[in-house]
């Protein structure tokens, strides 16, 4: 893998409680909320060299196809990363998984076809600053493949998902925010959009102030 110069560190992110209990969730909702099928539509297509942000527990990786050559794997938080480790080994393609910061990636410019960022943008402590490190290590014309969670539903749940991050929730959730709007985001980092759609996680179910999420794709601009 090209790295960057200089120290990365090791635990940008530390969030123990919060990692054992994502762990056990997210297992289960690959079945029980249809992630599984989410994650199969998010990477279906890839191809080349892939960095994947915040790999969590390694959920993604059974779900790369095989004409993806690697995967490099960026996971702060210690527990997860383990875990993504123990997943790694496991997947049908080589996966790299390495420790650091959305914001300040341990990698070289323009050394990737793709990226994929999954439940991730909701809880970087600078998303402007990760979106320009996507943009950097993503080669002119590389395809960056995104399924966040963010602001949705009427005014009565837009305010609580403001209440919610204001208070308790990035605490509870790993510095997860609800009211984020990831596709604003991606067009203001200077990414071009492609197809996007909204859904809503579960599909079947409760809507809670989490459920508003967005499945799609865009690109780094070819002139930049």
């Amino acid at each position: 893998m090209p790295l960057r110069s200089g120290k990365v560190p090791r635990d940008a992110v530390h969030h123990p409680l919060f990692a054992r209990c994502y762990a056990r969730v997210s297992v289960a909702a690959e079945t029980r909320m249809g992630m599984g099928r989410v994650r199969g539509r998010l990477l279906a297509g890839l191809s080349g060299r892939v960095i994947e942000i915040g790999a969590g527990n390694g959920l993604n990786f059974g779900h790369y196809p095989g004409t993806v050559s690697e995967v490099v794997a960026v996971e702060p938080e210690r527990r997860l990363r383990h875990l993504a480790v123990e997943a790694a080994l496991r997947a049908e393609v080589p996966v790299d998984v390495v420790p650091g910061a959305a914001e300040a990636l341990p990698v070289k410019s323009e050394a990737f076809d793709a990226a994929v960022v999954s439940l991730v943008l909701c809880s970087v402590r600078d998303v402007p600053r990760a979106l320009g490190e996507l943009r950097r290590v993503l080669r002119p014309g590389g395809e960056l493949r995104f399924f966040e969670h963010g602001r949705g539903g009427g005014r009565v749940m837009a305010f609580s998902q403001r209440a919610l991050d204001r208070t308790v929730w990035p605490v509870l959730a790993g510095g997860c925010h609800l009211s984020r709007e990831p596709v604003r985001a991606l067009r203001d980092a200077g990414f071009e959009l492609g197809p996007y759609r909204r859904v809503l996680m579960p599909e079947q179910g409760p809507v809670l102030p989490s459920s508003y999420c967005v499945l799609g794709t865009a690109w780094r601009p070819l002139d930049t």
